[in-house]
């Protein structure tokens, strides 16, 4: 038998330290929380630190992704009802095109006060996502076409911005798409990707327009 030596009452905390120290715990919780796990989590940034630290263009991919699983989920429950409106809000078909547009969705290229043009080419693995995204001011408008190498893609056209985790344009899956993207506000606007083929993929970007160069994000 051993025996034991009762702790000074002196060394044991005080209710006030033992408050003090939770009160200390609980506060750097809900610190983390808001500056750091809800914008690499859901890209909801009330501080806007995570902005600045990239978390919240974390959570924006993973929103995005998110969004992609749930949508690919429902075209394969309802592929006959799904495909036709996720077409039409990004790459309207030829029997739409002989419907003018509204002129705040379509606009002219020629119109663009900054016309510039840029292109690249990216290689998707099997399951692999990828993300290209341009800055853009509101109002601004860019002509796009993508184009894969043969398999389709699953795309989401999307845009964030200060105060705006996501903006949906347009989603389905296509081996081609092609339009005018108008920016709904000022922030960064582009294309989503995710290969389900089974098999290496080429996707290549043709963008002209005002815009700020694009740049990979994912």
């Amino acid at each position: 038998m051993y025996n034991t030596q009762k702790p000074d009452l002196a060394d044991l905390p005080t209710d006030s330290r033992l408050l003090r120290s939770t009160a200390i715990a609980v506060g750097l919780a809900a610190t983390l929380l808001v500056t750091v796990v809800l914008p690499a989590e859901y890209a909801v940034d009330p501080t806007g630190i995570g902005r600045l630290l990239g978390l919240t263009e974390m959570g924006t991919v993973k929103m995005a992704i998110a969004r992609e699983a749930d949508q690919e989920a429902a075209a394969k429950a309802t592929p006959a009802a799904s495909a036709p409106v996720m077409t039409a809000q990004v790459a309207p078909s030829r029997a739409a095109a002989a419907v003018p547009a509204p002129v705040q969705a379509i606009a002219p290229a020629e119109q663009a006060p900054a016309a510039k043009a840029e292109e690249m080419t990216l290689t998707l693995a099997p399951g692999q996502g990828v993300e290209i995204k341009a800055k853009m001011r509101k109002g601004a408008s860019v002509t796009y076409v993508w184009v894969t190498d043969g398999p389709k893609l699953n795309f989401d056209t999307h845009g964030d911005g200060t105060g705006i985790s996501y903006h949906g344009y347009g989603k389905g899956s296509e081996s081609r798409s092609e339009g005018v993207l108008t920016a709904a506000f000022d922030g960064s606007h582009g294309w989503f990707w995710r290969n389900r083929a089974g098999k290496p993929v080429t996707v290549t970007l043709k963008v002209t327009g005002d815009f700020d160069g694009l740049k990979r994000l994912v």
